[in-house]
């Protein structure tokens, strides 16, 4: 099938949260968009995969362990599903996620007060008002962030109207400019709840998932906020995350947009004012690509690329200092208590918090409908891997490390979670190089760039094209990381090449005289 000369206003390659957010806000303002992923489903990093077995016939699995945000009242995917109906539906779990260690355990509700009256009951918490006392102002500044994150069009690059409002909003943002290039450890000794013990296990376990590096390294703002991430409407997505990703594919099409399945993108030229955008299966012409890839996979489409490139060249080293996977995938016989879990394990809470010593799982439950047979739940277990050491190793070491950090994450889960461990029926493994092979994403990088502490995560506040029409979006751009945060920066991007509106408009008409800002190809 050859589709040489299809021309449209923006091509956007891959379909991750970043590209699905991207096409979908395009799709809302009528531009004539379309969606390349070279998977047969979508999702990318976040998504639900089918796996066959003899034994157990088939099984879906989350691709990576986590929760997934967004669903509460006015925010983004919640938005979404009501505007257009998309068939989502989320379960709101108490506890949202279980952290397991030797020494305590602590469920983490959805409310912030409770969290607090169970952190200052473990063993070795700080005195409970100064823990009130920090949460206090964690909280100031999470609304200040969150704020921002719920509605797009007050991230950069700004209108006079978003101007206007962050101006309003300046009493709010007081918190953030004591502590912005700090990491979190300084916020905490400021409160004297920095030492060891139970509070700073919980902040390192939730910061190294979702900021990607410890309480000692995580610049201290964009940690804060992401503190509140499990009071955020915050939800395990029925089905699996494939669900809510097919569901923006339902309502990319009926918005007019397009979306093509196993369309691998082989290249991109730049052709006068437009792009060429090579496929294994013909071309498309367009006025603006977005690239949901990392910036490595982007340079290698780059068919007459520049001699460098310092934006991407730049993106590929932070990402470079970041993280792989290790997985399990297990399936596993449905219990007594059962309903879908999420737990964090951590075996050593002295040790590093990577290569199989802390532990995510997810698991599906009884309303999942098709992701196990009758009686059987499906089971993903994570860990990071640290990228820099995997690739220092020659490739004949390789293989052994990789088999070492799985094995620790089998004795974590017979240690921390043996209710799980001994009803285990199957188990699949994974690996950077598996996530590689699957996903397209070069080395297996996975979670985007970590936030350690320093100015820099603020030069990326205003994004900029790598080349005229060419955009990156994903968890390498702000501020992505996490599904919604990916796909809030898909909705500025839209918002930036549409060239004016709101950045939640409601869905246009191509006729209602509302003009991109790129050029059409002819």
């Amino acid at each position: 099938m050859n589709h040489h000369g299809n021309s449209c206003d923006v091509v956007v390659i891959g379909a991750g949260f970043g590209g699905l957010g991207t096409a979908m806000a395009l799709a809302e303002r009528g531009a004539k968009v379309t969606l390349l992923e070279s998977l047969k489903y979508p999702g990318g990093c976040a998504s639900t995969f089918e796996h066959r077995t003899k034994e157990l016939g088939t099984l879906r699995f989350e691709a990576g362990a986590t929760l997934f945000s967004g669903f509460g009242e006015g925010q983004l995917f919640r938005r979404w599903i009501d505007r257009y109906g998309l068939e989502v539906e989320v379960d709101w779990l108490d506890p949202v996620v279980e952290l397991r260690t030797p020494s305590f355990t602590l469920p983490v509700p959805a409310r912030r007060g409770l969290l607090i009256e169970r952190l200052a009951a473990l063993p070795g918490a700080p005195e409970r008002r100064k823990v009130e006392a920090f949460f206090r102002y964690q909280q100031r500044v999470a609304d200040a962030l969150w704020g921002v994150l719920d509605d797009p069009s007050l991230l950069p690059p700004f209108g006079a109207g978003a101007l206007l409002r962050h101006a309003l909003r300046v009493p709010a943002y007081a918190p953030l400019l004591r502590i912005v290039g700090q990491p979190l450890t300084k916020v905490l000794d400021r409160f004297g709840v920095g030492g060891p013990g139970s509070l700073r296990s919980y902040l390192d376990a939730l910061c190294q998932i979702t900021v990607q590096c410890g309480v000692e390294e995580a610049e201290a703002p964009f940690a804060l906020a992401t503190m509140d991430y499990h009071f955020r409407g915050t939800g395990h997505v029925r089905g699996g995350i494939g669900r809510l990703a097919w569901g923006l594919v339902d309502g990319i099409r009926r918005l007019g947009g397009e979306v093509r399945f196993t369309e691998r993108v082989k290249g991109l030229e730049r052709d006068g004012d437009a792009w060429r955008v090579l496929t294994r299966r013909g071309e498309f012409r367009a006025g603006a690509v977005v690239a949901n890839v990392l910036p490595q996979a982007l340079k290698a489409l780059l068919k007459d690329p520049s001699p460098g490139i310092p934006a991407l060249d730049d993106l590929a080293r932070q990402v470079e200092g970041g993280w792989g996977a290790c997985m399990l995938y297990r399936a596993v016989r449905a219990g007594a208590d059962d309903h879908p879990h999420h737990l964090e394990l951590i075996q050593d809470e002295g040790a590093p918090f990577e290569e199989g010593n802390h532990l995510f799982c997810s698991s599906s439950g009884p309303a999942d409908g098709d992701r196990a047979p009758q009686g059987l739940r499906t089971l993903t277990v994570s860990t990071h891997v640290p990228m820099a050491t995997l690739r220092g190793l020659s490739k004949d070491e390789r293989g052994p490390y990789v088999a070492g950090i799985q094995e620790r994450m089998r004795r974590g889960l017979r240690r921390l979670a043996p209710e799980l461990d001994a009803a285990t029926e199957l188990e699949r493994t994974a690996s950077p190089r598996t996530f590689e092979r699957f996903t397209g994403r070069p080395h297996g990088y996975v979670g985007g760039v970590p936030r350690r502490a320093g100015t820099a995560n603020y030069r990326q506040l205003i994004p900029a094209p790598v080349l005229p029409g060419l955009h990156l979006v994903g968890d390498t751009v702000f501020p992505g990381q996490s599904t919604l945060a990916t796909a809030l920066g898909g909705v500025k991007l839209a918002a930036r090449l549409h060239g004016r509106g709101h950045a939640d408009a409601a869905p246009r008409r191509r006729d209602d005289g509302a003009g991109l800002e790129i050029p059409i190809p002819s």
